[in-house]
């Protein structure tokens, strides 16, 4: 690619980082605070590593970290920062008896995959991290459409998994989140270039 292409695609990688890790982090707030007991966890996590004081981290110390790992899979999953993908047809197809034509369009809702009790052995719509390390360990990888797949899957994602994985560590070090309560931390939904939480309101501990 041309030094113009390869400028612009830097830019991108930057600006759309940047939005989608900042989100990722505010639902990760969020369910933290409604799940304490997944908070310890990591926190065990990090103390049986020897990461809990640790003041570098390193690419081979995040590594160790298999259930901050499944952490953000299931925060991505039960809130994913993009509403659907769109993929335009190559030549004609047909899907359940429904014809489908060359240059069409087709909108996949990412939210309803993660939903999809075909794809998930562990009820979906419950909050459980370790889900990935047992019952859906094998999951289809298009059932967890976050960075999407195939040729056009996102190919900025395994800089985005090591940026969220180490902010997700550095605060699980010295923080707690606590739950503000129904009325401030309701959660919900807000649709703009990306999915964000409507009503998040934590407090924050300092340990």
């Amino acid at each position: 690619i041309t030094r113009a292409e390869l400028l612009d695609e830097i830019l991108l990688a930057i600006a759309a980082g940047f939005e989608t890790t900042s989100t990722a982090l505010a639902w990760f707030i969020f369910y933290m605070s409604k799940h304490p007991h997944v908070q310890q966890e990591i926190k065990r996590e990090l103390r049986d590593n020897e990461i809990i004081s640790t003041t570098y981290l390193t690419l081979d110390l995040l590594d160790k970290l298999i259930y901050v790992d499944c952490v953000m899979k299931e925060v991505l999953r039960m809130a994913p920062i993009i509403d659907c993908t769109i993929r335009t047809l190559l030549k004609d197809d047909e899907f359940n008896g429904i014809k489908v034509h060359k240059g069409d369009s087709i909108m996949i809702a990412v939210h309803n995959v993660h939903m999809d009790e075909r794809y998930w052995n562990v009820n979906p719509h419950e909050f459980r991290p370790e889900r990935f390390m047992n019952e859906d360990k094998n999951y289809n990888p298009y059932a967890l459409g976050t960075f999407g797949g195939g040729y056009r899957a996102c190919a900025g994602q395994d800089l985005a998994r090591v940026e969220l994985k180490t902010i997700v560590t550095r605060l699980m070090q010295y923080v707690t989140f606590i739950d503000g309560g129904e009325e401030k931390n309701s959660g919900g939904k807000v649709q703009g270039l990306t999915t964000v939480p409507k009503h998040i309101g934590v407090y924050i501990r300092f340990d």
